[in-house]
């Protein structure tokens, strides 16, 4: 047999092979028939709430369609995305504080779960499961009622926060005094901290993976002499890359999506300074205030393609720093 008949029979298995792994049984076929079944209610919400819409939104994009005048729309091809991209410094400026904002407030948020589940996890805390309530508690709270509540613990003249800061010496309260949510350089600081009181979600995840971690490899390791800060390094935080990866994926997706606080805070008008004139507040605006709606579906599209860029991105490089159990480098 010469090398091209080899080849040519291998290339028969191969399809064969391919053939047999997609032929079922009879049996096979109504497990996957009544497995349909089972889950066609959801994939019919899903044709019919998200990949519809989604399609719809995208023939907006190619409309200049305006709300109040429906039977006015007319096809203007990759109009409003040359607009968008060449000719509105408008989506720039909202990137660049949505970035900017997501940059500060990220790292904050990420390791400020992860090291709260690690104080919970510990079995030297007293009060573990009152505490972890407490720490989760907040997360019931309604979002628009806890910006509220946050507004007046910043506010300079009468916030709790900046009584206690003028206890240490440090002038907080007045006008000369730290206005949180007046002052450009600190509105993010903020925003911040008003995030950090919903984390309780991120902590219970995180708390979740850490008691997940094997107590053998705790055990080897402090055989080998590691202390405490050794062991979270070389075996919780590789243990629990995962969960770290998956909180990652969610608050980047979220904080790309920033839109309350700065709209209840403000109504979103970019106070102070348009330092809160955020990606979505200038895309609710100009699709629902000024009923631009096909230049609103293009900005709404623009953050889909850079969040799932980014999206991609993090899980092309998370195959470097992500350890799954039972997986080979």
């Amino acid at each position: 047999m010469d090398m091209f008949t080899e080849f040519g029979a291998a290339r028969g298995g191969a399809r064969w092979s391919l053939r047999a792994a997609f032929r079922l049984t009879g049996a096979q076929r109504d497990e996957a028939k009544w497995g349909l079944i089972f889950i066609s209610p959801w994939l019919i919400g899903f044709a019919l709430f998200y990949f519809a819409p989604m399609i719809v939104s995208f023939l907006f994009s190619l409309y200049d369609f305006v709300l109040s005048a429906p039977d006015e729309a007319r096809f203007v091809g990759l109009e409003n995305w040359r607009r968008m991209l060449a000719e509105d410094p408008n989506t720039w400026e909202a990137l660049f504080v949505t970035f900017k904002f997501a940059l500060i407030s990220l790292p904050i948020g990420m390791v400020s779960a992860f090291l709260l589940a690690v104080l919970l996890n510990s079995k030297h805390l007293l009060g573990r499961n009152v505490m972890r309530t407490l720490f989760y508690a907040p997360t019931m709270v309604p979002l628009i009622a806890a910006i509220l509540i946050w507004s007046r613990v910043l506010n300079p003249q009468t916030g709790w926060l900046n009584q206690m800061i003028e206890v240490t010496g440090i002038q907080a309260v007045g006008m000369d005094g730290l206005r949180w949510l007046d002052d450009p350089n600190l509105i993010y600081i903020a925003y911040t901290f008003i995030g950090l009181w919903g984390i309780g979600n991120a902590i219970l995840i995180n708390l979740a993976s850490l008691q997940g971690v094997p107590t053998e490899l705790y055990e080897a390791a402090s055989i080998d002499g590691a202390g405490w800060l050794r062991q979270l390094w070389s075996v919780t935080i590789p243990m629990v890359t995962p969960v770290i990866f998956y909180n990652l994926v969610l608050s980047v997706v979220g904080l790309l999506q920033y839109f309350i606080v700065p709209y209840v805070l403000n109504g979103g008008n970019g106070y102070p300074e348009g330092s809160t004139n955020f990606y979505m507040i200038y895309f609710y605006k100009q699709a629902f205030p000024f009923q631009n709606m096909g230049y609103g579906a293009t900005l709404a599209w623009f953050m889909f393609i850079i969040g799932l860029g980014i999206t991609i991105f993090l899980f092309a490089t998370g195959r470097y720093w992500v350890y799954y159990a039972g997986e080979s480098k």
